[in-house]
């Protein structure tokens, strides 16, 4: 059978089947001290004093909205070009989405044009309660730039960095503690590491730790400093509306073991993107991925532009093209508010933000991943080459 491609994909080692069936042979399950010592090798390796891991991504961002206090008529603004989940925890909050085009270079939020909003808000005497900013496919946003606007304008600062676990700025890994008061993180399998599903929350905050503890539990405190009243050792108390957003030790086992490998992942990857930038830097009607001086990619995606009208087809037939030689691209991301949701109950429109729908109509996610040989990526670029050059 010929050997399918696609866009991401985990890598599992012996090492992992090892320490998962450790796991499966001991007492615990579920809640038991691995989940503990996952959280406490996540923040070793990221510097931030508190790690809470929960269920997924989404159930990261969706506790960190609460976490924070967001409510009914709090503006929190993002990016246009990301999953839908980093807008939609907005609204699992009631709080009100609004958008900033990205950067043309580094497809990251536009800080020059987040201020402009901000100012804007400000003349109407509106705040502005936060902002999530997204490391989109591994290159980090200005982060310095943000944590200024943060502090001007009052808002709080999450980072989505669900793509860039493992991307530096300065030679800093920890970056992203240090400057976003919370920052959110994935473990889907096309992530840099896997859990299967999985997520986390990191922080300084220690009053958002604790919260977000409680809210992954149900909303339920057993605690005895913290009770009410206290009937005995099986006695706890809900005090919040919370959710079974928990993660087990059988993925905690998996995480471990391998964030152990993520510096070497992270390393293939950007040996993978150093070769396509290679092949199509060549090439004037393809744009390959910018890495800002200061930056170290962490290459969750390699995101091609492809001017598609040069070379006479369009990004369907190229697709279904690429399909046919066991080639699976993807698209980050169609965005947000062209989506029928947000267009029917918030009034965005196409041309809203012209930069990110441009990118849009552009990029293809090609595959990026370790497990991917010279063999691999000569026949990935060549097909991605030869199909175009048919067309033009």
């Amino acid at each position: 059978m010929k050997k399918i491609y696609s866009y991401g994909k985990q890598t599992i080692t012996q090492e992992d089947i090892n320490e998962v069936i450790k796991i499966l042979k001991g007492d615990w399950l579920t809640q038991g001290p691995t989940v503990e010592l996952f959280e406490k090798a996540l923040k070793d390796k990221f510097k931030c004093k508190y790690v809470s891991v929960v269920a997924n991504g989404t159930a990261a961002l969706h506790l960190t909205a609460i976490a924070l206090g967001w409510n009914q008529n709090d503006i929190i603004i993002t990016s246009p070009m990301t999953f839908v989940a980093t807008a939609n925890c907005i609204l699992y909050v009631d709080s009100i989405p609004d958008f900033v085009d990205i950067d043309p270079v580094t497809y990251t939020i536009d800080v020059d044009l987040l201020e402009t909003k901000l100012r804007k808000y400000r003349s109407e005497n509106k705040r502005v309660r936060a902002v999530i900013a997204v490391d989109y496919a591994g290159h980090p946003c200005d982060w310095k730039s943000l944590r200024y606007l943060a502090d001007k304008y009052a808002f709080e600062l999450v980072n989505d960095n669900c793509h860039a676990m493992g991307a530096e700025i300065n030679g800093d890994m920890t970056y992203a503690a240090k400057y976003a008061d919370v920052v959110v993180m994935s473990f889907h399998p096309v992530k840099h590491i896997t859990t299967g599903e999985g997520g986390a929350v990191l922080t300084n905050n220690e009053e958002v730790y604790k919260k977000i503890n409680i809210l992954r539990t149900h909303g339920i405190i057993k605690d005895e400093n913290l009770l009410e009243n206290n009937e005995g050792p099986w006695y706890y108390e809900m005090h919040y509306l919370g959710f079974n957003y928990r993660i087990t030790d059988l993925q905690c086992a998996l995480g471990i073991s391998q964030l152990k490998r993520l510096d070497s992942y992270i390393g293939k990857r950007r040996m993978i993107a150093e070769y396509y930038n290679n092949v199509f830097c060549k090439d004037e009607r393809i744009i390959i991925p910018h890495v800002s001086q200061n930056i170290k990619h962490a290459y969750h995606l390699y995101p091609l532009q492809i001017k598609f009208t040069d070379f006479k087809i369009s990004k369907r037939d190229f697709f279904l093209k690429m399909k046919e030689n066991n080639i699976n691209l993807q698209v980050h991301y169609i965005p947000i508010h062209l989506q029928p949701f947000y267009r029917k109950n918030f009034g965005f429109r196409e041309g809203d933000y012209p930069i990110a729908e441009k990118y849009y109509q552009r990029e293809v996610s090609i595959p990026i991943y370790p497990e991917l040989s010279e063999l691999d990526l000569n026949y990935i670029s060549e097909m991605i080459l030869r199909t175009l050059n048919k067309m033009k």
